[in-house]
């Protein structure tokens, strides 16, 4: 059984590398041995998995279902032998972890730089990106999310919430005055955060009151960070969530406009699996979540909130 487990998890390495001779690099396994284990795989399943050609590898139909075999069995392998070692009384292991980019650097790494103080037998992989990941196929154990989440079969532990905020420079709304209305940005320069909104128009407002107003962006960013610094120089007006520009309202950089006209706030949780949660896991959720609770709850600003 041993060696068949081993064939899958060299198939597995394969394909995900995308050819033989890949997949042997990866693994620091001769070509040939790659080559004849998969072959013996082929042969005692009485049909072929893959397809070689120039371009890499293909699977079969049958080759399809069968590495989707493949990874559950080896998952649950995994899964029992973390459990014999250990791993789900005692927290220790690697941990892996996603969230926003800014958020992860603002609030995630000092969270995590202190629990793996706490606890040297964890070690913590963080994958910062502000892109949907799924948790089972890119094998994460908990992921901070913004925003309401859809219907599924993970768990959440909400942490707080954060908000929409407009802010521009002192220098900028004394040379071009406040907006007192959603709709009197018409007649301001704005800097949008493409990744989160739209380069012509911002939202405003919540129920009967929501609304598109329509905007002048001067300028179009891809990240935070880069929106932010455009608005403390004095170029226009800027939308980010709160917890992206709290430290250039507290040094006073910014000044938030239009408070009134922001929409509901998002709220902000820790997703995790459903199955059987190691310890590592449980013990970092249990010692981020009042951190980031009372982190959000300092920057929640108006209406809103941090719970659990």
């Amino acid at each position: 059984m041993t060696d068949r487990l081993d064939s899958m998890s060299i198939l597995i390495t394969a394909v995900d590398a995308g050819s033989l001779s890949a997949g042997a690099r990866e693994l620091g396994t001769p070509l040939a041995t790659v080559s004849r284990r998969v072959a013996e795989l082929e042969e005692k399943l009485g049909t072929q998995l893959l397809l070689r050609s120039a371009r890499g590898l293909v699977l079969t139909d049958s080759g399809t279902a069968y590495v989707a075999a493949c990874r559950r069995i080896l998952e649950q392998v995994a899964e029992a032998e973390r459990t014999a070692s250990g791993e789900y009384s005692a927290p220790k292991g690697r941990l892996t972890l996603t969230s926003p980019i800014v958020f992860g650097r603002l609030h995630m790494v000092p969270v995590i730089t202190e629990f793996l103080k706490a606890y040297p037998d964890v070690d913590v992989r963080l994958e910062q990106c502000d892109r949907l990941v799924s948790l089972q196929e890119e094998q994460i154990d908990a992921a901070i999310r913004i925003g309401h989440l859809p219907d599924s079969s993970l768990r959440a532990r909400r942490v707080g919430d954060v908000r929409w905020v407009a802010c521009a420079s002192p220098a900028y709304l004394a040379a071009r005055g406040r907006p007192e209305r959603a709709e009197d940005l018409v007649d301001h320069d704005c800097i949008t955060f493409e990744n989160l909104m739209s380069a012509d128009r911002w939202r405003f407002g919540d129920g009967r009151d929501e609304r598109y107003v329509r905007i002048r962006s001067r300028l179009i960013v891809n990240t935070a960070e880069a929106a932010i610094d455009a608005a403390k120089a004095g170029l226009g007006i800027t939308r980010v969530l709160s917890y992206q520009v709290a430290k250039a309202l507290a040094d006073k950089c910014l000044e938030i406009v239009l408070e009134t006209e922001e929409p509901e706030a998002w709220p902000v949780n820790i997703l995790y699996g459903n199955g059987l949660v190691p310890q590592k896991l449980r013990t970092f959720i249990d010692f981020a979540a009042p951190r980031l609770t009372s982190t959000l709850s300092g920057i929640a600003g108006k209406g809103t909130k941090a719970s659990i």
